[in-house]
């Protein structure tokens, strides 16, 4: 007899806040919990593109607010969470997921270059959480970061992702601490090589590398974005609820097989970008 209760995957009139959210990977979490029930709100960098999100959201049957804010911008951010807090309520669920890469070696890099991911990427994802933390459902809220392999795997070509991401899992756990007294969890999950995301396009930009990267995984596919969703939706259930701190690897087993080899892919890249 089964007795799992598969209810716990009803967001019926939770709050789900999702930075960088118009696309990719966050895009497909924002839908999965549209299709709980959940109410959304949206956060990109791109007006016209938060608001066709908002109202692709909303046709799957919910309600969803669209607004558009930088995750480089505490202020922008501040009015975000204020708005969306005042139409739906405290955040239930936070995504944080605004994310910037491009193979690159590291003399290759300018510091400008370099300092944009990070800032993209790690102090993004600060903002995002800081500038939340005053609309999170206290106790109750869960929090759920994006991050990337690169955080914990030496990648050629990609330090500005590796510093950057390294220290996005290292803020999760950081607070997990902080902020699990008030009931909040907080944890990263990981996703390996996902099929139709832009990171994936400028990771292996032509057919031979991306099949090259599929033969690296363990079970020798690609990622699917409705395999970040489930994991997504399944650390904010009831299911989760003693989850918190975790680093979670959603890749199909990659992270176990070492650093990857972009210098194929770099050429590529190269060979792409030039006039």
């Amino acid at each position: 007899m089964n007795t799992m209760d598969f209810s716990a995957f009803d967001f019926s009139g939770r709050h789900v806040a999702v930075a960088g959210g118009s696309s990719g990977i966050n895009f497909g979490i924002a839908q999965a919990f549209a299709r709980a029930g959940a109410r959304l709100t949206v956060l990109s960098r791109s007006a016209d593109k938060v608001a066709a999100a908002a109202q692709q959201l909303e046709a799957l049957g919910t309600q969803a607010l669209g607004i558009a804010a930088d995750v480089r911008q505490p202020e922008a951010l501040e009015r975000a969470f204020a708005q969306g807090a005042e139409r739906f309520g405290p955040i239930d669920v936070l995504v944080s997921g605004a994310a910037g890469n491009f193979l690159a070696s590291a003399l290759d890099m300018s510091p400008n270059a370099f300092k944009t991911v990070v800032d993209i990427d790690l102090l993004g994802s600060f903002n995002v959480a800081r500038l939340a933390h005053a609309h999170l459902r206290r106790p109750g809220a869960c929090v759920i970061q994006i991050s990337a392999g690169q955080a914990f795997t030496p990648t050629p070509f990609q330090a500005h992702v590796c510093a950057a991401k390294a220290g996005v899992d290292m803020l999760t756990q950081v607070l997990a601490l902080e902020w699990g007294p008030q009931g909040i969890r907080i944890n990263s999950i990981v996703p390996g090589p996902i099929a139709d995301t832009e990171g994936l396009k400028r990771l292996a930009p032509t057919g031979d590398t991306m099949a090259a990267m599929a033969q690296r995984v363990p079970l020798k596919r690609l990622g699917r974005i409705e395999d970040i969703s489930r994991m997504a939706m399944m650390l904010a259930s009831d299911w989760g609820s003693y989850i918190t701190g975790a680093i979670i690897p959603v890749d199909g087993g990659l992270s176990l097989t070492g650093p990857r080899d972009f210098t194929a892919a770099a050429a590529a890249s190269k060979r792409e970008s030039a006039p």
